[in-house]
Formats: structure tokens, sequence, C-alpha cells
């Protein structure tokens, strides 16, 4: 049967076939995308190793001695926003949030949202972020702060000139980069400034606002980004922002340089908020294409994909000032998909270090949506257990090897944190080594009782 006829005898007239030919070629591109993660997971997230074990005493350990190889910590960065820590409605949701929380994730955005942080001048609330850091050093949680520089609302107190004002802008970041150096080490300098200008913010920030049009936003930019850098020279520094079209790629990235035509920024931060619907694969990994050409590491900083009925404007919309927008089962189970997608998309890779989640549970989430990992009364959504099968399931590695002569033991595994354990003598030795990449040379690991 020949094309004509089998479009007559399917009913499929040549307008319907046209129609579909995008359709199926989209399909087709997200299944090559998909299909090929894996592959490039194995190649770009694990490594080879040999292992040259000793003993207590510095000695090799004999042949053929059965080893344990247990992952402890991604190297890769799985976070999520940690607001509501001890801040949830009952200590039973707060014990659930932290438990369920260290369970999943080794990353952790810290909110410096400056008209909330420094709500008095000269009384910026530095205590909380102590707390918060002293959780997150406990269970082994990297850090962030959000967002250094952001005219989203004016503190009360910013004094209502534009030159004044930049410079109690600038000297807040040089105070917080510098107050929490090595608790803090990664930054969301500049939030959102290809839109500083946009109407709802002239509102809220006119003073902020003012002040960089006054400066221009190239130049804005480039002084925050300067004073973070001589506040700590070692910190990894983020421009961050919403947009991810080719204009703003070509005319705001690229112009982020020095006098030297340097970067200024160390990491490209994308957020990714579906509150409407998942990003296909193609889009995702194109995302990932035309930021990647810069040569810089790749952070997915703000990532949601809702449980609920989807749209940005759903809160608006409805007329019912009783309406809630609630978690449904078909919700958590699209979530869950596209949330295992989306992750299998990115970290198959290899320009992207990080991806935060945005919110971690459904109590007061942002926009008031169904965007957490877990619910409201802190029960963890099918989502929570994709992400846990992935990156605690699939994506971890426990291996069990023996000795070689000499000592050594050979392994392959995702790159993070390990402890090593065997039983010599009836006793049990430990220790713990880092697999960054694919090691060239043996790495030591001295096993104590």
């Amino acid at each position: 049967m020949n094309r004509r006829d089998f479009l007559k005898v399917t009913g499929f007239s040549a307008a319907s076939a046209a129609f579909s030919r995008p359709l199926l070629a989209a399909k087709e591109q997200r299944n090559e995308i998909l299909d090929q993660a894996d592959a490039r997971i194995e190649k770009h997230r694990k490594g080879d190793a040999v292992l040259k074990l000793a003993g207590p005493d510095g000695e090799p350990l004999q042949n053929g001695l059965t080893v344990k190889i247990q992952q402890k910590r991604h190297k890769f960065l799985f976070g999520c926003n940690i607001f509501k820590l001890g801040r949830c409605r009952t200590p039973e949701d707060n014990a659930a949030y932290e438990e369920r929380f260290a369970e999943l994730l080794n990353f952790a955005t810290l909110p410096f949202y400056w008209w909330n942080y420094e709500r008095k001048q000269g009384n910026p609330n530095d205590e909380r972020t102590d707390q918060i850091v002293r959780w997150c050093k406990a269970h082994n949680v990297k850090t962030k702060g959000h967002p250094l520089a952001w005219n989203y609302v004016d503190p009360r107190w910013l004094p209502d000139d534009p030159d004044k004002a930049m410079q109690a802008q600038m000297k807040r970041i040089g105070r917080c980069v510098q107050r929490f150096k090595n608790d803090i080490d990664i930054w969301d300098v500049v939030n959102e400034a290809t839109h500083y200008d946009r109407e709802s913010i002239k509102k809220q920030a006119p003073i902020l606002t003012e002040a960089i049009r006054k400066m221009g936003v190239g130049a804005y930019v480039r002084k925050a980004f300067k004073t973070a850098r001589r506040a700590n020279p070692k910190a990894t520094l983020l421009i961050n922002d919403y947009r991810t079209d080719p204009a703003y790629a070509e005319k705001v990235i690229s112009e982020l340089l020095d006098e030297n035509n340097r970067p200024l920024y160390d990491v490209i931060g994308i957020q990714s908020h579906m509150h409407g619907g998942g990003w296909p694969a193609r889009k995702a990994w194109d995302v990932c294409e035309r930021f990647a050409k810069f040569g810089k590491p790749l952070h997915f900083t703000e990532t949601t994909l809702v449980s609920g009925v989807q749209g940005w404007e759903l809160r608006k919309k409805r007329k019912d000032p009783d309406f809630r927008w609630i978690s449904t089962p078909e919700g958590e189970k699209r979530q869950a998909e596209r949330v295992a997608e989306f992750y299998r998309v990115l970290f198959s890779h290899p320009a992207v270090e990080a991806i935060t989640w945005w919110d971690f549970t459904d109590q007061n989430a942002w926009q008031q949506a169904p965007a957490g990992l877990v619910r409201a009364d802190m029960t963890p959504k099918p989502a929570f257990k994709e992400l846990e099968r992935l990156i605690k399931g699939q994506w971890w590695t426990q291996a069990q090897t023996t000795t070689d002569a000499g000592g050594t033991a050979q392994f392959r595994g995702f790159l993070g944190e390990y402890e090593v354990s065997m039983q010599v003598d009836g006793k049990k030795l430990t220790g713990t080594f880092r697999l960054d990449k694919t090691a060239r040379e043996a790495i030591d690991v001295r096993l104590e009782a």
C-alpha cells in the first residue's frame, strides 16, 4: 500500500499528516536525548579509581581481603532552598522537614533578601543565618546565599538618593560575603538584572531601580561582582536569571567581563520555574547547550514543577477567595514523571553541576503553589521518592571488592565522598576518600579501627 492509499484508508488528510510531522520529530528528539542519558551519566558522572589501602600502622594490607565501598555524598549538588528550616507549623513538622531534607539533599540555598534580612538599618538577621549554617554543617550540606543584589523591594530605611542607595547596596554585598566567608562560599550575586525596570518593580523598589538606571545596568552588575570578589576571592559567584533565550546569552552573559575580557562570574545560574508545565527534554537540553558554550559550570538555581493544576496565573484567575491550590493524585503522578525526566537530562549534561528545587514543602510555598517535594503534612510525594530512587539508588555507589597484591582495590563509582571498610584480624577498619574524577594515580586511604 502506497502512502496516498494509506492516508485514505486511515482517514488522515495531507494537512493532518503535515501537522503530525513536527510532533513526531519532537518525540524523536526527546527519545534521542533520554535514550542516551544513561550513557552520558556513565561517562561524565562516574570515575575509576585504585585505592591503596593501609592499616593503622601505615603498612599495606594483605591480599584477598573483602573491601566494602559505600558512597556518603555526591559531588554533584542536589539541593533546595531551606527557608522553612525550624519555621514549619509544628515541632513535628520541623523534625520531619529536617529528616527529609537531610535524607535526600546535599545543598541548601539560604535567604538573603535585603528588605527582609535587614529590616532595620545596621541590624541584619545574621543569627538566623548562623543557625541554618550550623544545621547544614552538622548534616554535611553545602550552603549558598541568595541573593546579594536584587531590586525587588526597597528596604524601608534606604536613603532616597540613588548614589547613597547604590553605596549601601555595594556595602551590603561586601559585608555579607566577608561575614560568612568559609561558611557560605557560593553566592547568587545579582538576581534578575535584565528586567530590573519592570513596572511592578518600579513601584516596589523605586529607589534601587533609579540607582541602577543612573549607573547603568551593565556597570551595576559588574561592580556588584567585583565587590563580592574583593570580599572573598575564593568564593563561587553566580549571575542568576529566569531568562534562557539566545538574546540574554549573547547580550548579557557575554558582556559580563572585566577590563581584561575575563568573566566576572564563576557559574551561570538558570531558573526553571515550571508552574505552567514541564520543559520538554529538547528544551532543557538546548538551554544547557546554549549556556555551556561560555565554558563555565551551570547551576539550575530554582526548579519548580507543581503537583496540582498547572498554570502561572491560576491564582489570579480564580475569583473564589477560599480557593486553595492543592496537590492532587493526578498532579503528583505527573510531577514525579516530569521530575525524573528533567533531572535525568540535567544530570547527564557535563556542564551542569547543581540543581536546586523550589520549595521543599507545600507549606507556604512560593505563590502558595503545590510545588513541594513533600506535602504540607511533610509526607513525601511520589516526586520525592523518584528523586530518592535516582539520587540515592540508581546514581549511588555501593560496591564490594577484594584487595590485590600490595593492598590495592579497584572500583568504578559516582563522583563524591566515600567510606571504605573491612574486617582485619577480627577488627573493623574504616577510612574515607574523595573521588573527583578518574584517578591517574592510586588514592591513598589510611584505615583506622
